[in-house]
């Protein structure tokens, strides 16, 4: 199972929805880091449930425990091995389709493939699993924060057919969390949570789209040919659970312009190369240019919902598959910080690559 990400920054993820806990090891993080125990839970904290009524109400109060890795509050350079202990598991939630396959789920598929499957709220391929990359995500950003100043954000952009149409270049992106749908302009941020709920009510549910921004990254990070650095933030993002999507810069609007419209000019600033404009993302040959990256992810709707559906179960039999226990309408506001962290622990991986690029600098 891949269940491993990155090649010098590395993490390993571990656990089940319903199991004991979730956990992340990370190997790779470089001796001699501050290391901030209570950021790391600020970012569980905007990713667990039960923030508001628009949220699945499971209680999980996802506090972090740190098994090795870090000595008074340092990286040491060895493995860093994170848990978060599941408390609010109710199993008996998910008797009724321990035999029976719910519509756009990874139940037949798990079944199909490993010829077994932890029925109890997907096991491995629930959503669950995500808080242990926030976990090893907020590592990596406190990492980058020191090695030279990076910035991650990635916020609400767009719910059903309600879009924000301002760029994040013109939004005040340090108001992303003052709001249950983690969207940095109120009044649309009041439209979106009202359909959110209004969608609840109605026992559905509905997708969206975060925009993510990665700032003040140094120019040349990226490996060419296969791996380059869109190319695995693509990766990373439809890694997630839900994720449909992926473009980055100008992304599918770019194919309305005409070269001579789109191409990105260069000038400089000081000593630094600049473009006058950014519709490249930050990216271009796969490597970065110093320019900010900005990508979209779209995220569909959240496949368990409150109504019966048809389906089959183990024995090929047609069967009514009904939406019992507690999850998200939409499931983009709780994204937020797993965008965040994918983006960052994509960031780490290739800037540790980097210093292998070179003998001098």
């Amino acid at each position: 199972m891949g269940s491993t990400f990155g090649k010098i920054f590395k993490i390993s993820t571990f656990g089940e929805s319903h199991g004991p806990a979730i956990g992340v090891t990370i190997d790779g993080l470089p001796a001699g880091i501050i290391i901030d125990i209570e950021s790391i839970q600020n970012e569980l904290a905007r990713r667990r449930p039960g923030q508001s009524r628009i949220t699945t109400q499971r209680k999980e109060e996802d506090e972090v425990e740190i098994l090795s890795g870090i000595f008074e509050g340092i990286s040491t350079g060895t493995p860093m091995a994170m848990i978060i202990r599941n408390q609010d598991q109710k199993s008996k939630d998910y008797n009724h389709i321990a035999q029976q396959f719910r519509p756009s789920h990874a139940d037949f598929t798990f079944q199909e493939k490993y010829g077994v499957r932890d029925y109890r709220g997907g096991g491995r391929s629930s959503a669950r699993e995500t808080a242990a990359r926030v976990a090893a995500g907020a590592v990596a950003k406190q990492f980058l924060a020191q090695a030279f100043g990076a910035e991650f954000y990635a916020y609400v952009s767009q719910v059903g057919n309600l879009k924000l149409e301002k760029p994040y270049n013109e939004l005040d992106l340090t108001k992303i969390d003052t709001n249950d749908v983690r969207c940095p302009d109120g009044p649309m941020a009041t439209e979106m949570f009202e359909l959110i709920d209004r969608v609840r009510k109605a026992q559905d549910t509905i997708g969206g789209v975060v925009t993510g921004v990665i700032k003040k990254v140094p120019a040349g990070l990226g490996e060419p040919v296969f791996d380059k650095l869109h190319a695995e933030l693509g990766k990373a993002m439809l890694s997630i659970n839900a994720v449909k999507g992926f473009e980055y810069g100008s992304g599918f609007e770019g194919i309305k312009m005409n070269g001579s419209d789109h191409n990105d000019s260069f000038y400089m600033e000081g000593e630094k190369v600049r473009t006058l404009t950014n519709r490249s993302g930050g990216i271009q040959g796969g490597i970065s240019n110093g320019e900010d990256i900005y990508f979209n992810v779209a995220f569909k709707p959240v496949a368990t919902i409150m109504q019966d559906q048809k389906s089959v179960d183990n024995a090929g039999n047609e069967v009514t598959v009904s939406g019992k226990g507690r999850h998200d309408p939409c499931v983009v506001p709780r994204a937020v910080s797993i965008v965040e962290a994918m983006s960052a622990l994509v960031i780490a991986d290739f800037y540790l690559i980097s210093r292998t690029n070179k003998l001098y600098y």
